[in-house]
């Protein structure tokens, strides 16, 4: 039944991935019709926000499959975690053979906007998908059969943690850039002025902040570790 879950889910995230490179080859070939590339192009108001919100129901749609997936709210945070990664690969997956972008796993792109753009070359996101589809096998392997098991306080403390770190690896860069702009924190707005939007788009991100995303991922495996030894504890005394 759950190898028949994981199928459905991952179907499911495969379609949406191609909806996701679909929409992003319509407006590359809007924008950038001799190739994407950093600094970004502006663009109005209106396509500005049609795209935050194109995320964030991008975002509802994977935690209502997750939803539907299980009854088991732990259960449901792994299929969501599963189908956000297999979206995410997948995406740059139809990318690739649509299109034959991006060039190399360290190629720059615009990896999300929510609340304010992501960027990353393509083999971090990358990592992190492999890691959260890791974590999600895990955890449905730990709470098969009624299992008790869960992550426990420690583990959610280290996964939390790896992820602020893994965001600001992503986001750090691009808010000094726009910080050392602009003081009061405007360009969070739903609706940025169209000068916030121009000056955004001179962004042009060179190194990227590969220690944070590092220790963030280490912090990632210490937890999985911790989960797979307990796991086995678990599978032990029921033996017993």
């Amino acid at each position: 039944m759950l190898r028949k879950t994981f199928i459905i889910v991952g179907l499911f995230a495969i379609a949406m991935a191609f909806l996701e490179s679909a929409v992003v080859i319509y407006l590359r070939e809007i924008y950038y019709p001799g190739g994407f590339g950093f600094p970004l192009k502006p663009v109005s108001g209106t396509v500005s926000v049609t795209e935050v919100f194109r995320e964030a129901a991008t975002m509802v749609m994977l935690v209502t499959v997750a939803l539907l997936a299980e009854k088991d709210n732990l259960k449901r945070f792994a299929f969501f975690i599963y189908s956000f990664a297999i979206w995410d690969i997948f995406y740059y997956v139809f990318l690739y053979l649509l299109i034959s972008w991006p060039s190399s796993l360290l190629t720059w792109d615009l990896l999300f906007l929510l609340p304010c753009p992501w960027t990353g070359p393509v083999l971090a996101p990358v990592i992190n998908s492999m890691t959260m589809i890791l974590l999600a096998v895990l955890i449905v392997e730990g709470r098969k059969n009624g299992s008790s098991f869960s992550v426990n306080l420690p583990e959610w403390f280290l996964l939390v943690l790896g992820s602020i770190l893994t965001i600001v690896s992503y986001l750090k860069d691009y808010l000094y850039f726009m910080i050392s702009h602009f003081h009061n924190f405007g360009f969070f707005s739903l609706r940025p002025s169209q000068d916030i939007l121009e000056y955004s788009a001179r962004f042009s991100p060179v190194h990227f902040n590969w220690f944070p995303f590092i220790a963030g991922e280490i912090l990632f495996f210490i937890a999985m570790f911790d989960m797979m030894w307990r796991i086995k504890r678990f599978s032990s005394t029921a033996d017993d």
